[in-house]
């Protein structure tokens, strides 16, 4: 047989032991893998390089890239509040593509090949992730009550969910996105709820993100966040919950009995001073748990690799064993656990029939020798930098460390004067 594809004498982190392997694609499917000799249509060299699943960042806010640098520093409500909030009300369609198209670059340059994102405009976002050939899935952020115009915001939702969901082929898919239970009246919710019902829509929601967000919540309602969604039915129809930081052990059962599925921020977390997801104790539960960057403007970086980094390391530091969170289990939040967080299947290992999002990562460095583990050399030496190639569903998106999709000069330059018109400079 003669595959599309053929990423040839590749290295892989299983068994690791330096055996070259020939990877043959067809179409958006990986169709072998195996030491024997194989022909492809094209023919990507592989020699000295790793072949690793495409990482999924399973939570951000992809155009917040526009506030890259703009505040930093600053608690989470203060930051939302006083300076985010009031620039956003100022966005349009146009910046919205642009800063995600910004946002996509980067990440496809680091390794990742699918995002779960929840912002405003989304049609934009969604028309950037296919001109782009990344792999999205996507929500519009809801916030307000259902007498307001968060009615408005879940018929965008809507439309996006008719218009995208299952969109280049199963390359886009849609949730709804409720912001946060201090953002949306119990009323929104249950629309909101109702809606996903009736759609056969997921939905994706910032939960237990802060210490206060939680007293609030105990205070007002007399449950935690976790707990009254939980009385709202919001879990009965699939869940990515982002955060989860400030979680006790009834939210956690809660949260392994619906099947919710985690996104860990470990370090917009750190950066917010928010604290730090029990996420060995989770997954000690049997909660499938990914990880996300959060937005550019809380991170400050898109960059999958310090997540699954910091992940690991800072489960061993919370619970005192450093066998919590081993680099095996950080790859695998990553990326098959990250696709499984984020509602798809077929995506995220180096398997036949699954999905051709592949990376390539250069191991022609210092920080890759001696190469007595690759997965630990991956985990916990690597730079996102070794980068090399880039496939999603079997195009090749980076190659030698090039975009072929997108032309990032024209990017820069339409992102800042966006910033320019938004802020008056």
């Amino acid at each position: 047989m003669i595959y599309d594809i053929v990423l040839k004498d590749v290295e892989l982190t299983e068994p690791g032991d330096g055996k070259r392997f020939q990877i043959g694609i067809n179409g958006s499917t990986i169709a072998y893998v195996g030491t024997d000799p194989v022909e492809g249509r094209t023919v990507l060299e592989g020699r000295d390089h790793l072949a690793v699943p495409g990482w999924v960042n399973a939570h951000t806010h992809v155009a917040m890239t526009l506030f890259r640098s703009y505040a930093d520093d600053m608690a989470l409500m203060d930051w939302l509040q006083n300076r985010i909030w009031p620039l956003e009300a100022k966005l349009d369609g146009r910046a919205v593509y642009w800063g995600s198209l910004l946002g996509i670059a980067e990440m496809i340059r680091t390794g990742t090949t699918c995002f779960a994102d929840m912002y405003f405009f989304m049609e934009e976002t969604a028309k950037a992730a296919a001109d782009s050939g990344i792999r999205a899935v996507l929500s519009r952020g809801l916030t307000g009550s259902s007498a307001e115009d968060g009615a408005a915001r879940l018929e965008e939702n809507t439309e996006l969910y008719k218009n995208w969901h299952g969109a280049q082929d199963g390359r886009i898919t849609v949730m709804l996105g409720p912001h946060a239970p201090y953002t949306c009246s119990l009323d929104y919710l249950e629309s909101v709820i109702a809606r996903a019902r009736e759609l056969g829509a997921e939905i994706h929601m910032h939960l237990s993100e802060t210490a206060g967000e939680v007293t609030d919540c105990r205070e007002k309602y007399g449950k935690s966040p976790i707990a009254l969604m939980e009385s709202l039915g919001m879990f009965d129809g699939g869940t990515l919950a982002a955060h989860c930081v400030h979680v006790d052990e009834e939210d956690m059962d809660i949260l392994a009995r619906y099947g919710v599925r985690v996104a860990h921020n470990p370090q917009s977390n750190l950066k917010l001073a928010s604290g730090i997801a029990p996420v060995a104790r989770m997954l000690q539960k049997g909660i499938t748990v990914g990880l996300g960057t959060d937005g550019a403007s809380s991170n400050n970086n898109l960059d999958m690799l310090e997540e699954v980094r910091l992940a690991a390391m800072l489960a061993k530091v919370q619970s005192g064993d450093p066998k919590a969170v081993p680099a095996s289990q950080a790859l695998a939040m990553g990326t098959w656990m990250g696709a499984k967080a984020v509602g798809l299947s077929g995506v995220g290992k180096l398997e036949v029939g699954q999905k051709a999002d592949i990376v390539l990562y250069n191991m022609d460095s210092p920080a890759w020798y001696p190469r007595h583990d690759r997965t630990s050399l991956l985990v916990y030496a690597a730079s996102s930098a070794d980068v090399d190639t880039v496939l999603v569903d079997g195009n090749i998106l980076l190659r030698k460390g090039e975009l072929t999709t997108i032309d990032l000069e024209k990017v820069t330059a339409e992102v800042g004067q966006c910033l320019k018109d938004m802020m008056g400079k």
